[in-house]
């Protein structure tokens, strides 16, 4: 039975899913805003068991308006270049880099403190772009990383404790998250795997 081919995500696809998430993090800041900054307390407290899960949530919530307007412009320009990539491929890391960048500030983080904020997400959507073209060799993806490095790769110095207040560990794990979804979404099969396959 033939199957019909997935379609590629389109631009104005991509926008209205990057558009949406970005109206849910303005609107929680809002929330947040009106009852004195009581979402604060889901961020991710270092070493402490009971917030584990606030791993999923703290991307979602920012510190104040600062914080979330520094967010947006790379938030809707990276994520629209990951989404484009394909849906299942920018959930795969999306998840990986929230993931990897809340275990980071959970693990490295000084106690005292609370981590919240997009920028790790942000980071590994950055880190998955400029990479995976190394992984899978074409030359499209090459061009879109450089591209990118050009508009957003002196942001990459926030994966080091340059700034007080930026928890660059957050940064360091979700770029190290979009690097391991860039190379298990789009590393070549080697020589012997193409032989057993070829079988």
């Amino acid at each position: 039975m033939p199957t019909r081919p997935a379609t590629a995500p389109t631009l104005s696809r991509a926008l209205v899913v990057i558009g949406g998430l970005l109206a849910v993090l303005w609107g929680l800041e809002i929330l947040d805003t009106l009852t004195m900054n009581s979402l604060d307390q889901y961020g991710i407290e270092p070493r402490q068991t009971e917030d584990l899960p606030n791993i999923l949530v703290a991307p979602f919530l920012h510190y104040g308006w600062a914080h979330l307007i520094s967010n947006t412009g790379p938030f809707l320009v990276l994520g629209v270049l990951t989404y484009l990539a394909g849906v299942a491929r920018w959930i795969v890391a999306t998840l990986t880099s929230a993931v990897t960048s809340g275990v980071a500030a959970w693990l490295l983080s000084p106690l005292g403190t609370i981590t919240a904020g997009a920028s790790g997400v942000i980071f590994g959507w950055l880190a998955y772009l400029l990479v995976r073209g190394i992984f899978s060799g074409r030359p499209g993806q090459i061009a879109i990383a450089v591209v990118v490095f050009l508009l957003y790769g002196s942001v990459l110095w926030g994966v080091f404790p340059t700034a007080p207040g930026v928890s660059w560990q957050a940064h360091l794990g979700g770029a190290l998250g979009g690097v391991v979804a860039a190379w298990q979404l789009h590393r070549r099969p080697t020589a012997a795997v193409q032989g057993t396959m070829g079988r």
